[in-house]
């Protein structure tokens, strides 16, 4: 730690003043009074003596107190330094009071704004552990229900049997659904996971995806379409699988929260010359505006009672963000409570 002092010397000059000229004043009054002494003998002397105490006043004024702040300030200092992750241990130590101050007013702000960080994190690493133990807990126990009944005695009978090993049977497909995409979202996180890129169509890719989802979407008689029914084909630079993920995620969604009879439209745009916009709307209930920060967020549902009944583990939207991150890309979401969502991301275009 550098010793630096950035004084200022004000004290010291008005102090030391203020002592010589009340003790010239006395000393010549006491001089005249006894002594008897000339006018010009008590000018030189009164000269000389205010020049000396001032100079000793001044020097002993300042050593002292600097000396004396020092010593305190140099405390705080090393009590700061306690705290490793403070940058305010690196600083020059300063006996400046206007200096010091302020330095100790930005170390208090940074140090509150640290722990209202912590507090944040803390809420949210809670909150993930009790979703993650709602997830893992609701097929687990699905399943321990289906095989305690098996094994009560409902096993003798056949067409319960098969009926509840297959129900138990789901619960496992679920279980490492959950896993699967927990274990992919870790990966993606520390970037273990490895993108393969290639040219291909986007266009045919996502007609692709239209055709796996076709009948889902027959279900709440939802119609996929492109929001222009000519498009050409447009080739892009990307991982082919995990862009594909990407796309059918963003369509079941639009598919599990959209209205019967709703319209899910996918449109590609060309941005520039390098880049391409894929666009992905329904008109289905849409997100209320203070949901729309936490989309990102693992195991985070917007409709927290019935989005479970729906399927799905919850890491859809984080998987997604972490796999347009992981190709340098962004994400965008723009949504209405009751008249619908809008997700759009870019990708490169074809490197020829």
């Amino acid at each position: 730690m550098k010793l630096n002092f950035k004084k200022t010397y004000k004290f010291a000059v008005k102090s030391a003043l203020y002592i010589s000229v009340f003790s010239t004043l006395f000393v010549v009054l006491l001089a005249t009074t006894i002594f008897n002494y000339t006018p010009q003998k008590l000018m030189v002397f009164g000269v000389i003596f205010i020049f000396t105490i001032y100079l000793f006043s001044f020097i002993v004024i300042q050593y002292r107190v600097e000396h004396f702040i020092y010593r305190r300030v140099k405390k705080i200092y090393d009590d700061v330094s306690l705290l490793e992750s403070s940058t305010f241990i690196n600083q020059p130590i300063t006996t400046d009071m206007e200096t010091l101050t302020r330095e100790v007013k930005k170390f208090a702000t940074d140090k509150k704004l640290e722990i209202e960080m912590l507090q944040v994190r803390e809420e949210y690493r809670r909150e993930f552990l009790g979703n993650v133990s709602h997830e893992l807990k609701t097929p687990l126990f699905t399943v321990q229900g289906y095989v305690s009944t098996l094994l009560d005695g409902a096993m003798d009978d056949k067409a319960i049997r098969k009926k509840y090993l297959k129900r138990a049977e789901k619960g496992v497909e679920r279980l490492i659904y959950i896993v699967e995409d927990l274990d992919m979202i870790t990966k993606l996180e520390v970037g273990d996971l490895n993108l393969e890129y290639s040219n291909f169509d986007i266009v045919e890719l996502i007609q692709n995806v239209f055709d796996l989802l076709e009948m889902k979407a027959d279900k709440k008689k939802i119609t996929l379409a492109f929001e222009n029914y000519h498009i050409q084909p447009n080739y892009v630079h990307a991982d082919k699988d995990r862009i594909q993920q990407i796309i059918e995620n963003l369509i079941v969604n639009s598919i599990k929260y959209g209205k019967s009879k709703g319209t899910t439209e996918v449109a590609v745009v060309n941005l520039t010359k390098e880049k391409v916009l894929i666009r992905i709307s329904d008109n289905g209930e849409g997100i209320e505006k203070q949901n729309i920060p936490r989309l990102f967020e693992r195991f985070y549902r917007v409709n927290k009672s019935g989005s479970r009944s729906e399927g799905g583990s919850g890491l859809g939207l984080a998987i997604v963000k972490h796999i347009i991150e992981a190709h340098k890309e962004k994400i965008y979401v723009e949504s209405e409570f009751g008249v619908g969502s809008e997700f759009s991301f870019t990708l490169e275009k074809e490197v020829v």
